[in-house]
């Protein structure tokens, strides 16, 4: 406690808080912890709990320094207020002594909402939906609730007890939860509609994006997102395993592999290390771990015959393009050069499973993702979606900020 109250008393309380326009829920940061300073935690909770309903995970695993404490005026001449670190301890306090989320208007009593997917973004939304006195029903394809929560962070970063603590918080609130119910298997659209006055579409997109180059279709070449939601992974033992991304699921692949046993893993990335979107944090980790970084250098071929043998690459150099807000890696001729790998794990971004949306007869973009208004409704009156599911940036709480948003457009819709 001596340490939560030396973090806390390091806060200056800005008055222009910078660090709340960094957080992607806009989360009322200064006065959340001044409530911890004065030793009121129930309040502390019920002001995060106005924005977010994940405090406890978001606090944890959250790419910080990219976003609230990246912000913080004290990080400018030192070390930036650890707010991850108090927003978590807020979060478990809450969880421990059953804090309620606090006084809601029960505007939307005697309406029903099925939410599809039981991520970050469907239990954002569901929560304040049901704090609204929404009767919501999450429908999840999977036999537990988390979407990428359990099937994309490892435990090593990510506690499965204080992923079910939270869910459970969320849950109690009166939702319905019916698992093992995949849409366009289990449950159709066209029944949903019959049955709930709204929906909300949170099913993510896992399925890994793919470079386009010989060699990518290889046995020994896998999906870093599909590696880490159904836990199929080779055995690793003495191998020599390659990873292609720089962002947090490059960093996830990578270190998970280091753990099964592999015998050297290196992260290939064709930006510098400055303009990585992996959270500082869990490249440092990887570095401690053994794991090696070939910055720009650039993946061209796959070769083998029916397995991967090796991987071939180019160095790369920045350059400076009109209409680009960074540097442009651009193959340097002649700088070729093989490197012997068994395994290949693409982590270089991901897309919704295209033949579950094809089904659901929704307005897709020329990328796969499903179009949205500014409401975050569908070409379908009454369906609305978020998360990564319509593209943008693919963390937790920026998943999680669509959900409320949605939320919030659909009580407006209801009403």
């Amino acid at each position: 406690m001596e340490q939560i109250e030396e973090k806390a008393n390091y806060c200056l309380n800005c008055k222009v808080k910078p660090c709340q326009k960094g957080c992607p829920l806009g989360n009322d940061i200064p006065i959340f912890i001044e409530c911890i300073k004065n030793g009121k935690y129930k309040e502390a909770y019920k002001v995060l709990s106005k924005t977010t309903v994940l405090e406890s995970i978001c606090g944890r695993i959250c790419p910080h320094m990219s976003q609230c404490e990246g912000n913080c005026i004290r990080g400018i001449k030192g070390n930036p207020t650890d707010i991850g670190t108090l927003e978590a301890f807020v979060g478990d306090l809450a969880i421990k002594n059953n804090y309620s989320f606090g006084e809601n208007e029960k505007t939307l009593e005697n309406k029903k909402v099925a939410v599809i997917g039981g991520g970050p973004a469907g239990l954002t939304c569901s929560a304040f939906l049901a704090r609204k006195g929404a009767k919501v029903t999450i429908y999840e394809k999977y036999n537990e609730l988390g979407g990428i929560l359990v099937h994309g962070i490892p435990e090593f970063r990510l506690s499965r007890d204080i992923i079910h603590n939270t869910i459970q918080k969320i849950i109690n609130l009166g939702i319905e939860v019916k698992l093992n119910c995949e849409l366009g298997k289990d449950i159709f659209m066209k029944e949903i509609l019959d049955q709930y006055d709204a929906v909300f579409l949170g099913i993510g997109a896992n399925v890994s994006g793919k470079m386009g180059i010989e060699g990518e279709n290889l046995k020994g070449v896998f999906g870093g997102n599909e590696l880490l939601e159904h836990n199929l992974h080779p055995n690793y033992e003495g191998k020599k395993v390659a990873v292609n991304g720089g962002g947090n699921v490059a960093m996830d692949c990578a270190r998970t592999v280091k753990k099964l046993g592999a015998q050297e893993v290196y992260v290939i990335y064709r930006r510098a290390e400055e303009q990585m979107p992996a959270e500082k944090k869990e490249i440092r980790d990887a570095k401690k771990e053994g794991i090696k970084f070939l910055f720009q250098n650039n993946i061209v071929r796959i070769l083998g015959k029916d397995k991967l043998e090796k991987i071939e690459c180019v160095k790369t150099q920045l350059v400076k393009k009109e209409g680009e807000t960074r540097a442009v890696p651009v193959d340097i001729e002649g700088s070729n050069y093989e490197i012997e790998a068994d395994y290949l794990i693409m982590a270089i971004g991901s897309k919704p499973e295209k033949k579950v949306i094809e089904k659901l007869g929704i307005e897709t973009n020329s990328k796969g993702y499903i179009t949205v208004d500014e409401n975050y409704m569908t070409s379908i009156k009454g369906v609305f979606a978020g998360g990564d599911l319509i593209g943008g940036k693919a963390t937790v709480a920026w998943a999680a900020r669509a959900g409320r948003n949605a939320a919030e457009e659909i009580e407006k819709w209801l009403n």
